[in-house]
Parts: structure tokens; sequence; C-alpha cells
């Protein structure tokens, strides 16, 4: 699944392509378990459940035909939820769980998650590095293990970082060329103070590696949430274009992080506007072409379980 990168020049115009895929969506409900992420009162709107029936007619009125469940807490319960959650869905194509990658019977765990009601849509991995104090989390020896058999399991790896952990990002890549990983958020560049760098150069630093890519997702809610603009976001969305090129590039909504500054539309509108000067093939990459390259994800698929 993960080392597959598609040439943009064969992905076809999302408008006229049944994958269209959301590469990035949360589903949460705190009847099963606290998202202890969510505080403070500038949290509050995300402090109730959001399921794939909330989710359903806002995928239908885009046109996305496949989604990809993303982990939100590290807790081990929640993957196998995830799968199964998958297993009886039509929208949900693929999964990036959580799994303890510090524990030596990783690989067996892996392995575990594959086999069970829906684990053939297990496609990534993530933890939240950003939330880790060691700046070089990624490097230590553990981890490193973990990665390893992350990539012989076959699936990719996503990186959610703060911008000042990107160059441990670049260094984690370079070490694990076996392995593709997915920088999720754009690496989460200060767009509300307008400032670039060094989030571009480390941005470019790990687009050089060619076992990465990216998600064009999360900038909205790393803008000023009541007063962004495109404008705001072009030159960041333009960066990781640049450095990355749409076959690197996948869309995703973060439903329904994104509803603290945007709606599912807005988001996308936004996405196709700073897109909008790519040829079509280029844009067929970006709204599904590169997700079915690393996810191995697309297609419409039919659910097992009622």
């Amino acid at each position: 699944m993960g080392e597959a990168l598609l040439d943009a020049s064969d992905a076809p115009h999302p408008a006229r392509e049944a994958g269209f895929v959301d590469a990035h969506h949360h589903v949460w409900d705190l009847g099963v378990r606290d998202q202890d992420w969510i505080k403070g009162p500038e949290l509050a709107p995300l402090r109730r459940n959001f399921t794939l029936d909330d989710l359903r007619p806002e995928t239908a009125s885009a046109g996305v035909t496949a989604a990809v469940l993303v982990q939100t807490v590290a807790v081990a319960e929640e993957t196998p939820e995830f799968l199964a959650l998958a297993d009886g869905s039509d929208l949900v194509a693929g999964v990036v769980g959580w799994t303890d990658l510090t524990v030596p019977g990783v690989a067996d765990e892996l392995a575990r998650l594959c086999q069970l009601p829906g684990g053939g849509r297990l496609v990534g991995i993530r933890h939240q590095v950003q939330g880790e104090r060691d700046p070089e989390w990624l490097l230590r020896d553990d981890v490193r293990r973990g990665l390893r058999a992350v990539a012989s399991a076959g699936l990719a790896y996503d990186l959610v970082v703060m911008a000042r952990q990107l160059p441990a990002c670049v260094r984690a890549a370079a070490l694990h060329p076996e392995l593709t990983f997915v920088l999720d958020h754009l690496g989460k560049p200060p767009i509300a103070s307008g400032t670039l760098e060094p989030w571009a150069s480390a941005v470019r630093a790990l687009a050089a590696l060619p076992n990465t890519v990216c998600k064009l997702s999360g900038m909205v809610t790393e803008a000023s949430w009541a007063r962004w603009a495109v404008r705001d976001l072009r030159p960041y969305a333009e960066t990781v274009l640049d450095a990355f090129g749409a076959g690197r590039l996948m869309w995703g909504s973060d439903w329904p992080v994104c509803g603290l500054a945007a709606s599912y539309g807005g988001v996308l509108d936004a996405a196709r506007e700073l897109m909008a000067g790519l040829s079509a093939g280029e844009r067929g990459a970006v709204f599904g072409g590169t997700a079915r390259g690393v996810y191995g994800v697309g297609e419409p698929v039919s659910p097992t379980r009622a």
C-alpha cells in the first residue's frame, strides 16, 4: 500500500472520477471514551459525538466516494473499533490506526489487527508525535523498530507533528526508505502568523526524500479561525505543491476538526481554488489519485457486515 506513488499525468479530474477521496477524517463517540485532547472553550464545538451518519451528507454533497478514517487517541481499542466500522461501511475505504510502536511485539500486533474484521482496510499507522516532549522521538531505537514493522506490514506511516519537529521527520524518513511517510496537515505551519520559515525549508527537505507525501489538510485550523481567507492559505499550499508535486499531495477534509474554522464544503472549495491552476491530471492526483497510490483506496467499497 505504501510503496506506489502516482504519476500525476495519469490521474483523472475528480469531477469525472468515481474515486474522489477524502484522505483524512475522524469520528468519535464520547460515550465510548473521552477525547482528552478536546479541552478549553475554543474546542467546545467538538465536544459531542461525530459519526459516519453525520459525515455522509457532507461527502455525498461533495462527490466523495471513499474516505480514510484516521485515529484520534493513543488507545489500543480504537483501531479494532475503526476497522469494524469500516467493515460495515461503503464509505470508509481505509483506516489509519494506532498501535504502540515502542513494544517488542509490535509486528505481531500489526499482524493481529490485519486479521480482525475490517483488517484488510488498515492502510496506515499514526501516533501523536506532536504531543511528545522528546523532539527526536521518531529517532528512538524502539520507535525505529516499530517503523520497520509498519513497513514490513505494507502500511504507510502518518506524521502528525508540529513544524518544529519536522527536522526529526526528515531524518526518520531518510533512515527508513522502505516506508512511506505521510505528512498530515502540511506539518502544521504557522498560517495565522503568516510566517513561512523555518517551516518551508524543513518541508522542502522532507519532500526531497522520495518516500514522503503530504496531505493538503488542516490548513483552516492553523489559520485565524474567524478571519481566514484563501489568500492566507495560498503561500503554504504553493510551498507543498512546489516541493512534493501533485503526485505526492492528497486532499483531506480533517472533518470534524475543520468545523472550528470552516464547513466541509468550505474546506473543499478552498482546496479547489488553491489547486485551480493545475492540469486536469494533477487535480485528479490531489483529489484522489495520490490517496489511491499511497493507501490503496479510492474505489467505492461494499460493506461486509450490516
